[in-house]
């Protein structure tokens, strides 16, 4: 197991602490380097005992839906995720770190078959291709914001972020019990698909693009949510 603890210059006393966890899937050192510089201490990990300790956990995900949750379940990634939420305990998804949360993805290989995947469960809905003539969605697009949110607290409406994916979640209504406040969830568009760019649900918080490719604009959104972390 190997594991890479980063520790910036100065007192880390008072810094809260991150687990990104490694399960194979993604380029970790640019999410962890922007975790460090919005002021938190990271650990890449997979060591359950580290993550469950860690005042958040940052799930990143790059690549095919199957093949993320294929890789997490090899570390027993879900069962943490799952041992987290269920103790109110932050959790940040990215990209297909977003997907994952979802109950399944489809993912269309030949445009005639599909082959599905269960994710971690965390959310119903189904991660499904976007209808544009242009995929991957690649590049800067604006996000339409929830009234009311935390993680994009400070942030210009008309900001713009970093995507690089060709599926998304279209269709997606979360109905609470009452009990729970509702999720906020923050959409974008590409092509004739509408689709989920962002939620916020309790301890777990996610976006389908990049925060730590986003210049300033997602290392904003990375500051708020390491804040809640203090």
């Amino acid at each position: 197991m190997t594991e890479t603890t980063a520790t910036p210059a100065g007192d880390t006393a008072s810094k809260p602490t991150v687990a990104l966890l490694d399960y194979g899937s993604g380029n970790v050192r640019s999410a962890q380097r922007a975790l460090e510089r919005a002021g938190a201490e990271v650990t890449v990990t997979h060591d359950p005992k580290v993550v469950l300790a860690a005042d958040g956990l940052l799930v990143p995900g790059v690549g095919a839906f199957a093949a993320c949750m294929e890789g997490l379940k090899a570390v027993k990634g879900d069962r943490m995720i799952g041992e987290r939420l269920a103790g109110g305990r932050p959790v940040l998804g990215i990209c297909v770190g977003m997907q994952i949360m979802f109950e399944h993805g489809v993912e269309f290989a030949d445009g005639e078959g599909s082959t599905p995947a269960e994710g971690t469960g965390e959310w119903p809905g189904t991660v499904e291709h976007l209808d544009a003539d242009v995929l991957p969605h690649m590049g800067w697009n604006t996000v339409d914001v929830a009234e009311g949110s935390a993680l994009f607290a400070g942030a210009r409406p008309d900001e713009r972020y970093y995507f690089v994916h060709s599926y998304g979640v279209r269709d997606w209504e979360l109905i609470t019990d009452g009990r729970t406040e509702a999720p906020l969830v923050h959409w974008a568009e590409h092509g004739r698909s509408r689709f989920v760019a962002a939620v916020e649900n309790g301890p777990l918080w996610a976006t389908q693009f990049h925060p730590e490719k986003s210049g300033d604009a997602g290392a904003l959104l990375l500051r708020n949510w390491v804040d809640t972390l203090r």
